[in-house]
């Protein structure tokens, strides 16, 4: 589905540096972006979001303190902003898209639940973890009861259409996490089977948000299947930002536990394209150095970073796949909903957060 061809690198704009260097484009704000969202659909937004919340309850004490805690992980509510935007592109948000809405969100929220104890994160949106104010065993079960819920609540519409679909999202979801998993440590890890990995863990909650805002929208089959490409390439775009971001944000700013990967071991398309750079004693080095993860892992790799075109690389392609996100949505009519859909294609590659 994915165009994995080569680039050659470009110059970079001004956002993210990296020892000085510019690697982004210029910033859109995250700001100006949500006003024009809340604009548009804001009242929409929040009815999805009082059925998120009606749902997301429980009546003992603990599992009610922790359902509360994880809702302060939102954050931007990208998926139920993409399918509520693909829904109002392609034919007009309808009550199912509220659930549908609320849905995306819980597996979305199960997955975050999940990494959190995968990566031993101790800070997600400003909070700590659920692993870290509770402990893994809250973290797993609370992960499995938004699953489950999830599915009950998306067979409340009577249709197998969102069941079978959403099925589909979540084994793919939890298939790339188990792939990324299996390759952790492996320095041959090849671009294309990063993209692979990606394509499930990342990108698959993208595409089925805004497949079910078409779907449910009654749009024409081509339509549905343009908007499912959308939300899978802009999916992308997002994560090799956020791999950018791993390596190089402000974990203060960012709100999160960063250098993760590092730590763990996963090798994301900078490094990959700084193996793939490096000459036979670099790459040696280089592999060491993330064989043994620490505190001193990322300055240990600074300079080999600087000295390549790892960060800018990877820039590009992210920006590549915004690209064709936004080709994806001519087959959708001109409209206020089309236009922000294609400014969160450029916010995907120059955000800083």
């Amino acid at each position: 589905m994915f165009d994995n061809k080569r680039p050659p690198v470009k110059k970079a704009g001004k956002s993210i540096r990296y020892c000085g260097e510019a690697v982004m484009g210029d910033h859109l704000t995250t700001h100006d972006l949500l006003a024009r969202v809340e604009e548009l659909i804001g009242g929409e937004l929040e009815q999805a979001e009082r059925v998120f919340l009606s749902e997301v309850s429980s009546k003992h004490p603990y599992v009610h303190d922790v359902l509360q805690h994880i809702t302060r992980f939102q954050g931007k509510r990208l998926r139920p902003i993409l399918l509520l935007l693909s829904a109002a592109a392609t034919g007009g948000i309808k009550d199912s898209h509220y659930v549908l809405a609320s849905v995306v969100e819980m597996i979305h929220l199960a997955t975050l639940v999940h990494d959190d104890v995968l990566d031993d994160a101790l800070i997600r949106r400003h909070v700590a973890t659920v692993n870290s104010r509770w402990n893994n065993e809250t973290s797993v079960l609370v992960g499995d009861f938004l699953f489950t819920h999830a599915f009950h609540l998306s067979a409340s519409l009577g249709d197998a259409r969102a069941c079978r679909l959403i099925g589909r999202a979540t084994n793919l979801v939890c298939e790339g996490e188990l792939a990324q998993i299996y390759e952790r440590g492996n320095p041959n890890l090849s671009e294309e089977q990063y993209l692979q990995i990606i394509n499930g863990k990342t990108a698959e909650l993208c595409a089925i948000s805004t497949e079910l805002g078409a779907l449910y929208a009654d749009a024409d089959e081509s339509v549905v299947e343009a908007l499912e490409d959308y939300g899978r390439a802009l999916g992308v775009a997002f994560q090799i930002t956020d791999d950018l971001l791993d390596l190089l944000g402000d974990e203060a700013q960012m709100g999160k536990s960063l250098g993760s990967d590092l730590q763990k071991e996963k090798l994301t398309l900078p490094l990959i394209r700084l193996l793939d750079q490096s000459s036979p004693e670099d790459q040696a080095t280089i592999q060491e150095i993330l064989s043994q993860p620490g505190e001193e892992t990322k300055s240990r790799l600074a300079q080999f970073i600087k000295n390549s075109d790892a960060i800018e690389y990877a820039a590009n392609r992210a920006r590549d796949f915004a690209k064709q996100a936004r080709e994806s949505l001519k087959f959708c009519p001109a409209s206020p909903a089309r236009q922000i859909l294609e400014e969160l294609t450029e916010f995907a590659t120059q955000r800083t957060i």
